[in-house]
């Protein structure tokens, strides 16, 4: 079946201490986008809660939700069913006992899980001390099949790594979602924060264009104070971007304003893209075993 062009939707957003205030926002940015004309919406990486993950606390586990009884995925199907849209949305998943990861699930428009990912590559930066709480995701890299073609999503720190993306894109994927939570880190910003954030939207433009796909990256918001450094804390940059197969940025969000963004994407966008540009065709896959090593130690 040829899929016609279709528009998505990115929710840039603060995100309150509150749970239940995260998701009323977000389900009224969704009713919005999807006003809007948006037919797949991305939320971003760990919105119910500020980014936790500047501290170490076994307490703050309690925060995590099973994926068969999450709050947050019940109230995110029920606004998927209400707005008929397919919706990503990322959530602190609790999968056993010292057991849990850092997810996203696919919500159809009825309201029914289509798929689930869990981040598979975790960081362990200052002020990002992922792995303390996630456990790498067992998944694979995974595109779920939609009426808008095949769909993937990867998550932040996923992002650095082409692997992920190439993976996605032989599994069918037209369009790659990344919700994140991303920042500068204050001290740091005036001598790096541009490079930093160049950086981040460049590999990902070329993740578009090495797989001739629509790559689209949503940020969170706002200054969230570190919970045990006064002098410390997070200014996520927002940035939210839709890049298409050539890596041209079609859309973007600016760096410090609550935004829904929406960008169309075209499938015969991809194709011309694809069969001028045949990257897949030129593949060497039988040169590439050592892809599969740590290092090619000589």
């Amino acid at each position: 079946m040829k899929v016609q062009p279709f528009t998505i939707g990115l929710v840039q957003m603060r995100c309150a201490a509150d749970r239940t205030e995260n998701l009323d926002r977000a389900a009224h940015f969704v009713r919005e986008a999807a006003d809007r004309g948006a037919r797949v919406i991305c939320l971003p990486e760990l919105f119910q809660s500020p980014y936790f993950c500047q501290m170490e606390d076994t307490a703050l586990f309690d925060r995590a939700e099973p994926f068969d009884d999450s709050p947050s995925l019940r109230a995110m199907q029920a606004v998927a069913r209400e707005t008929r849209t397919y919706l990503f949305v990322p959530f602190f998943e609790r999968r056993a006992a010292g057991l849990y990861h850092n997810s996203v699930a696919l919500v159809d428009d009825r309201g029914d899980i289509r798929g689930l990912y869990r981040k598979m590559h975790i960081p362990d930066d200052p002020a990002y001390y992922e792995k303390f709480y996630f456990t790498p995701g067992d998944l694979g890299f995974v595109a779920f099949d939609t009426p808008y073609g095949r769909l993937a999503s990867l998550i932040c720190w996923d992002q650095w790594f082409p692997e992920g993306a190439r993976l996605a894109a032989l599994r069918g994927a037209t369009v790659l979602f990344y919700p994140t939570a991303i920042g500068w880190h204050p001290y740091e910003k005036e001598t790096h924060g541009a490079a930093q954030r160049d950086a981040w939207r460049t590999v990902q433009r070329g993740h578009a264009i090495a797989n001739g796909m629509y790559v689209a990256a949503v940020n969170r918001i706002g200054f969230e104070p570190s919970p045990t450094d006064e002098l410390g804390g997070l200014e996520f940059w927002g940035s939210s971007f839709v890049a298409d197969p050539q890596g041209v940025i079609v859309a973007e969000a600016p760096t410090d304003e609550e935004t829904i963004l929406l960008a169309e994407v075209n499938p015969s966008r991809l194709e011309d893209v694809r069969r001028n540009w045949p990257f897949l065709r030129d593949r060497r896959i039988e040169a590439y075993d050592g892809l599969t090593r740590r290092f090619l130690d000589s």
